[in-house]
């Protein structure tokens, strides 16, 4: 009993103080920013301008990891059930009001509300299993597709055209 309160608090903890959490559902696992409230994780996307939440699925499963604010590294990893809260209910208005005071540069602000409501999915992910196993070795992984490009090299010639002085006459 003792260590069932002990790996709640723990999961409640850590997860309230990360700015991020890993969510693996059916695909890769992806970072995510979230809120917790109420006893469970809260997130939003699928819409414009938001997360994306592929395979996270309403009634699935999904395993969250946990990562340090200070450091990085992992701290916990617990099992969650997804649920996608239905605009208009209590449940969903208190998880929004939390969402919506953590999300940043929202493009509408005070209208972000009726945005998500219209446009994107806000999910519950409630712990199921305290804990999983944290793995040894690295998880490392070849990152996910993306349009973001790398930077290219500057020519070699760039830095002396601008910053050239002027000859005087």
């Amino acid at each position: 009993m003792t260590d069932t309160l002990l790996t709640d608090a723990l999961v409640e903890e850590a997860t309230k103080k990360s700015g991020l959490v890993w969510v693996r559902g059916t695909g890769p696992a992806r970072a995510l920013w979230h809120v917790w409230h109420d006893g469970a994780a809260h997130v939003v996307g699928d819409g414009p301008g938001e997360q994306p939440l592929p395979g996270l699925v309403d009634g699935a499963a999904a395993e969250v990891t946990v990562r340090s604010k200070d450091k990085g590294g992992r701290i916990v990893s617990w099992t969650a059930v997804v649920r996608q809260l239905t605009p208009g209910t209590e449940e969903w208005d208190a998880a929004v009001a939390e969402l919506k005071g953590k999300r940043l540069n929202a493009p509408d602000g005070e209208a972000v509300p009726d945005r998500w409501a219209r446009e994107c999915r806000v999910l519950r992910l409630d712990p199921r299993t305290a804990t999983t196993a944290l793995p040894d070795g690295s998880l490392a992984a070849a990152p996910l597709p993306s349009p973001a490009t790398t930077r290219r090299p500057a020519p070699a010639a760039l830095p002396k055209l601008l910053f050239r002085r002027k000859k005087k006459r």
